[in-house]
């Protein structure tokens, strides 16, 4: 049999380009799936931002052609290399070059761009004559390419393709792409359970058109056909609960091993956690808080956005300041967030560091160093710090939702609160400081985290297994 052909759609991946977490995802889940084995052929196509440097790239020049916008062409180019055994497609036109950021301030220019993409992504893949057996699209970004699909399946190169759609944040629909599909061709959807507004974004059109519709945690596939969480769209996520399903989000084991990181002070492995005890004193000399051996250092590794719970856990850190503990506050974002971490601080300078800044290096030593790790979002698709943070022996302690309440067992890799309220997150923290004061508790909780695993391999068995069932 000849292995099933995989065109994999991300707006960025690592290690071209990062924001988010999609760029972890999307840096991960193709490798993973390639070195399955021999059945499947996976291609991975993203932008060539021009954040992106050629510098160390091999690049070869594939084909040049043009997509039809409103009665003109638009020029594209497609650029090839390899990595790690892996096809790397990188597209370049004018929608994708005019845009100095991989999401664009100005969310019309972020339409033209990502429907350019995605129509160009397509072509692609029919000027190098080679057919996918499946496109698998992540988020509004590259959600037209499904819809596009769907509507060339009278076309003998598209028949008979099926489609994956991958939802990382529902609430981000492409609400400004109207007029940039509309000029690629393609129109609204007709679909009475989505609402009007849904048929005309890449979001909706995405969701209709899908063969399979993947959320990044089970409990978050749950969640979007809810009203909480379905923003609208949870009638017709309800109607079409056959096809939707939810596969949790890994992470690079390589990438993330404590046994190896060059940024801890020293390293450590699940045999030798006494070690751990020299990444705590780096971090608290650093930010001058003083070594209470019986005192737990807490974190928050974030954007500072209220979707986080960054105001629930500010708040609820205040409400426990007759317990021992001391805090390391890293991120940037929302500047009221911001000011009020500040504002801790100096009210609790001697236990309460607010970093307000990107760090990747720190972060590394805060999930090497610090006992919990705080994350009260509001809600949680998935989340990543919560599985880097058990593979580095740092508890996590977080809100019940989506992948955090997949992924956290309560009271023995984590600690799990439901309300969003900075009472209810102060309970746990109590709670938590009190199993920490237990030296032999802590520590098993420790192992039983860093044994789990998150490796993207057990997730690209469940996406080749979609694959194959389609």
């Amino acid at each position: 049999m000849k292995p099933l052909r995989i065109l994999f759609l991300a707006s960025e991946a690592d290690p071209f380009v990062k924001v988010g977490g999609l760029g972890d995802v999307a840096g991960s889940l193709p490798y993973a799936l390639q070195s399955l084995g021999q059945d499947l052929d996976v291609r991975l196509v993203i932008p060539f931002h021009p954040s992106i440097r050629a510098e160390g790239l091999t690049l070869v020049r594939e084909t040049v052609f043009t997509i039809p916008h409103y009665g003109r062409e638009v020029p594209a180019q497609v650029f090839c290399t390899d990595v790690k055994g892996l096809p790397v497609y990188l597209i370049s036109g004018a929608p994708v070059t005019g845009s100095l950021k991989v999401y664009d301030p100005n969310p019309k220019a972020d339409g033209e761009k990502y429907v350019f993409f995605s129509m160009a992504a397509l072509e692609m893949a029919r000027r190098l004559e080679w057919r996918p057996d499946v496109v698998h699209a992540n988020d509004w970004h590259t959600a037209p390419a499904v819809y596009a699909v769907r509507r060339m399946q009278n076309d003998p190169f598209w028949q008979g393709v099926k489609t994956v759609f991958s939802v990382h944040n529902l609430g981000y629909m492409g609400a400004e792409a109207e007029n940039a599909l509309l000029a690629y061709g393609l129109p609204p959807v007709e679909e009475p359970l989505l609402p009007e507004w849904a048929r005309r974004q890449p979001m909706g059109q995405a969701l209709w058109a899908a063969d399979a519709i993947v959320a990044v945690s089970p409990s978050y596939a749950e969640e979007i056909q809810t009203p909480e969480y379905g923003y609208g769209l949870e009638t017709y996520l309800q109607a079409h609960s056959e096809k939707i399903t939810g596969i949790v989000n890994g992470i690079d084991y390589s990438l993330w091993n404590p046994a190896k990181d060059s940024a801890l002070e020293a390293n450590f492995d699940v045999t030798r956690l006494e070690e751990r005890a020299r990444n705590k004193a780096n971090l608290q000399a650093q930010f001058g808080l003083t070594e209470l051996p019986d005192a737990p250092l807490l974190a928050m590794v974030t954007r500072f956005d209220f979707q986080k719970g960054v105001d629930i856990a500010l708040n609820a850190l205040r409400m426990v300041t007759a317990q021992p503990w001391q805090a390391i506050l890293l991120g940037t974002g929302n500047a009221t967030l911001e000011e009020a971490a500040r504002l801790l601080e100096a009210h609790f300078h001697h236990r309460v560091a607010a970093v307000i800044r990107f760090d990747a290096r720190l972060s590394r030593q805060i999930y090497g160093g610090a006992d919990i790790l705080l994350m009260p979002s509001r809600y949680e698709p998935c989340g990543l710090a919560q599985m880097i943070a058990m593979r580095y022996g740092a508890i996590p302690l977080a809100r019940a939702t989506g992948g955090l309440r997949d992924t956290i067992a309560d009271g023995r890799t984590g600690f799990l609160f439901t309300e969003p309220s900075p009472s209810v997150m102060a309970a746990a923290i109590r709670r938590a400081i009190h199993a920490y004061r237990n030296r032999e508790t802590w520590q098993a909780m420790q192992r039983a985290a860093m044994a789990e695993d998150f490796s993207w391999e057990k997730s690209a068995r469940q996406y080749a297994d979609l694959y194959q069932s389609l």
